[in-house]
């Protein structure tokens, strides 16, 4: 059973979303989890002038996606940092390269699901996860959130991200919030309940593709 973790992040927030998901899904048995980023579009000047250059460096070592090799997972977990409200531009460049894929239905059947960063409570993590549902939707995917069997996004005791469509963090305006152990619990939990129901479907004898 192949899962593939794909993410952008900019300060690492959603890296270490990324890694508490995969973390879950390597939970489960049978489960071979890979964790990859996909291309920057910002200039190294650029990244240099925010701080966001010295931040990427703790996942440089994350090799870069490849739109051809979705084909090879079974569940494919993407990972975004939102930008009003929708996905980043650099995942969006990523999806906008699988028409190949699309065009000959390679992703038809496989298992999607969606986690985020957003810098406030009300900055469009639930928006950006929807929306990024449309493109998964387009490719035939099933779609696979964050249940409220996850007890942790019923409490409203401290600031914390979670929804039932995907597992959220929250960075604040500056990026001085890292993922709260709450939230990383959260991302672990999509995780493995992402590699569960692949390995259900794979076990009753689901077969993605056209």
């Amino acid at each position: 059973m192949e899962i593939q973790v794909v993410f952008y992040s900019m300060y690492g927030h959603v890296y270490q979303m990324a890694q508490a998901v995969a973390q879950g899904a390597q939970e489960v048995e049978d489960a071979r989890v890979s964790l990859y980023q996909v291309a920057e579009l910002v200039s190294d000047e650029a990244l240099e002038r925010t701080g966001a250059k010295q931040a990427r460096q703790a996942f440089a070592h994350v090799p870069t996606a490849d739109a051809s090799q979705l084909v090879q997972a079974d569940a494919i977990i993407y990972g975004t940092p939102t930008r009003f409200g929708n996905m980043c531009a650099q995942m969006r460049n990523f999806l906008d390269r699988t028409g190949q894929l699309w065009m000959a239905d390679a992703l038809v059947g496989k298992v999607g699901s969606v986690f985020v960063s957003t810098a406030t409570q009300h900055g469009g993590q639930e928006a950006t996860i929807l929306s990024f549902h449309t493109t998964l939707l387009h490719h035939g995917m099933i779609l696979v959130g964050l249940p409220y069997s996850e007890k942790l996004q019923m409490g409203v005791d401290q600031v914390r991200g979670g929804s039932p469509y995907g597992a959220t963090t929250l960075a604040d305006g500056d990026g001085s919030r890292q993922p709260s152990p709450e939230e990383l619990e959260m991302a672990r939990y999509q995780g493995r309940h992402v590699a569960r129901i692949t390995r259900a479907l794979l076990a009753g004898g689901w077969k993605s593709g056209a």
